[in-house]
């Protein structure tokens, strides 16, 4: 199986929503090489100095992702001052691209924050195909957008600049599977390599602590 289209198959079963929040830190200290990777060469960061950036790589038809998901935001919504979050959507081939512009223009639009559950809800538990742009747009129309709005943003130079930048991230960070997470420009970890998405958490919350250590 194919490490850049699903993560290990045992991950989809994993029951991520119900696991308490401290649960993160248990288990052995996470080992460079095996729990995450160091980058030979740092990726680009948009925060600014002295934050520390977070970043998953996701797809919204990935099961694991939408697993996944509701474990994150709870984990997102406790990080500590000083560090910051943003999710990019990944194209590993051109059949990604149009979920990977459904994320950037609803972005755009101020919609993400409303609708992006509702996509892999749409997806994983509805079963609705949202593969090519005019079932995407007529999705995103029955959830009371204007059609023709969210289509001007799906193909505007905007959003086409922003999949290009998301594209580079992901070759910076050497995403191998999703979901994965990215930290400071320097690490990298993903559930294949912690067996475990809720270890990749306490993988994380380390890695940021090693971002955040003075560097001498």
């Amino acid at each position: 199986m194919n490490r850049r289209n699903w993560m290990i198959q045992t991950l989809a079963s994993l029951p991520l929503a119900g696991v308490p929040l401290g649960a993160w830190a248990q288990g052995p200290a996470p080992k460079a090489g095996e729990d995450y990777k160091v980058l030979q060469r740092p990726a680009p960061v948009d925060a600014p100095a002295g934050v520390v950036e977070v970043v998953e790589f996701f797809w919204y038809s990935c099961p694991h992702c939408a697993a996944f998901e509701p474990a994150l935001a709870a984990w997102v919504k406790r990080l500590p001052a000083g560090v910051s979050f943003r999710r990019i959507p990944v194209a590993f081939s051109d059949t990604y691209a149009p979920q990977q512009r459904l994320f950037y223009a609803l972005q755009s639009l101020g919609l993400l924050e409303k609708l992006h559950e509702r996509v892999f809800a749409a997806i994983h538990v509805e079963r609705q195909r949202l593969v090519q742009p005019e079932a995407i747009a007529d999705w995103v129309a029955r959830q009371g957008v204007d059609k023709a709005k969210f289509q001007e943003a799906f193909g505007s130079f905007g959003v086409n600049a922003q999949a290009t930048r998301a594209n580079q991230l992901m070759e910076a960070y050497r995403v191998e599977g999703v979901p994965a997470l990215g930290i400071a420009g320097r690490y990298y970890t993903d559930g294949a390599m912690t067996e475990s998405m809720e270890r990749v958490l306490a993988v994380a919350d380390h890695l940021i602590q090693l971002a955040r250590a003075p560097r001498g």
